[in-house]
């Protein structure tokens, strides 16, 4: 055989098995999620690559096939060239360079670009690979078939599915997590947020009792009056003295109406103004309560624990900031950070540490104590007596105020690292 005919016949066989190689990859590492959403937008290249995937069996059979016969007859040539023209050491050069040059440019080479693009492989070669797989169908369906046979006389099933299995909670959050490059930070936050809010329970983001307005219905109409024309929320408790002791629930709005009548309101006009409370337990989380929430057509519920005594309250809109973040709402408490220079923010003891991590974008732990108080006293085993710090993560607490054994004034900042 003249030796350009031999080299160009070599060359053609490698390029064949080098296109099967890579059509292998590239369609086995197509982002199957992907592929569906730019079918549905009559994406020709997607929509034929995803009919091909979804029987691997077949195609990898087509593709194996293809591969083989390519390697076999690139293999006959060129041993019989050598054997020919150098005899027996030809022969056992050609084997090895043969196994080389397949090695690299049939394998490595096309199965690495491949796997690196595997869209701008895939969908150029899927309409030769669907044309094959036509032509080669009957060998293809033949040599599965034997496969099957072999598989359930070794007890085993092969289904093949048509779409691939759902995602579980945290494989999606995984995703998610790793997205943030091509989802955005804000949007990465509010997707995850979404994604845990069966991990969040009423209790860490519910207003505490010791911060929520009441209107003390134990006064005489005059003072009633003005608490409710002075009030800062939508919605408030009415109680006898203390939140221990709640009569019901006002609307702002609705009592603002009624009072601005000409007349003073009398003690019971006020008092047929209230509705009835609505509790939750403290310890569900906050997807149940939202689901609670639509189901019952209300915005605002009372929290208690266990034993009925009540720790505070929960709006809807608490829930939907741990979605979208921190935004003006119809129950939105004044929060006490302050952000400094130098990194440096300055909070009440009392905050909550999902609002301080909300608020700063901070990191603090979540689990344990709910306040920046509590934390700190959780780290340092003891209620401390006066000024001090300590270090958490990438943050230096420093607590600047304490009185009657409690701690006023927290200051938080962030260690820069070189």
């Amino acid at each position: 055989m003249d030796i350009n005919l031999t080299l160009i016949a070599l060359a053609l066989l490698i390029l064949c098995s080098a296109f099967f190689s890579a059509s292998e990859t590239a369609m086995m590492s197509l982002n199957k999620y992907k592929l569906r959403h730019l079918a549905k937008r009559k994406n020709k290249a997607a929509k034929r690559s995803l009919n091909l995937i979804k029987r691997p069996d077949r195609l990898l059979g087509m593709i194996l096939v293809g591969n083989t016969f390519a390697n076999i007859i690139a293999s006959a040539i060129l041993t019989s060239y050598a054997e020919q023209s150098f005899g027996q050491i030809g022969l056992v050069v050609s084997t090895i360079s043969l196994t080389i040059i397949i090695l690299l440019f049939g394998e490595i080479i096309p199965k690495t670009l491949a796997a690196v693009f595997p869209e701008q492989l895939a969908f150029p070669a899927s309409p030769i690979l669907w044309l094959l797989l036509m032509l080669f169908y009957p060998l293809v369906w033949l040599l599965n078939s034997f496969v099957n046979i072999l598989f359930r006389l070794c007890g085993l099933k092969i289904k093949h599915k048509e779409t691939s299995e759902p995602l579980s909670s945290d494989e999606i959050h995984s995703v998610v997590h790793d997205s943030k490059s091509k989802l955005g930070p804000r949007n990465k936050n509010m997707l995850l947020g979404v994604l845990e809010l069966n991990q969040i329970k009423v209790s860490d983001v519910m207003i505490p009792h010791h911060k929520v307005e009441c209107i003390n219905l134990s006064l005489d109409i005059n003072n009633i009056i003005k608490q409710i024309v002075n009030a800062k929320h939508s919605i408030l408790i009415a109680c006898y003295d203390t939140i221990e002791n709640i009569a019901g629930i006002i609307l702002t709005r609705e009592a603002l109406k009624f009072i601005t009548k000409d007349d003073t309101p009398t003690y019971e006009e006020i008092l047929s103004l209230l509705n009835e409370p609505y509790y939750t337990p403290d310890n569900i989380s906050i997807q149940t309560q939202l689901i609670d929430f639509q189901k019952k057509g209300m915005r605002f519920a009372t929290v208690v624990n266990e034993y009925g005594e009540i720790e505070g309250i929960i709006t809807v809109e608490d829930i939907i900031e741990e979605i979208v973040g921190e935004f003006a709402d119809t129950y939105n408490l004044e929060t006490h950070i302050k952000i400094g220079s130098d990194n440096t923010h300055t909070t009440t003891g009392d905050t909550t540490i999902r609002e301080i991590n909300r608020h700063l974008h901070l990191h603090l732990p979540t689990h344990g104590a709910k306040t920046i108080s509590g934390f700190i006293i959780d780290e340092l085993r003891e209620i401390p007596i006066g000024n001090c710090c300590l270090k958490i993560n990438d943050y230096v607490v420093e607590v600047k105020k304490v009185e009657n054994n409690m701690i006023k004034l927290v200051k938080i900042r962030y260690i820069h690292h070189e």
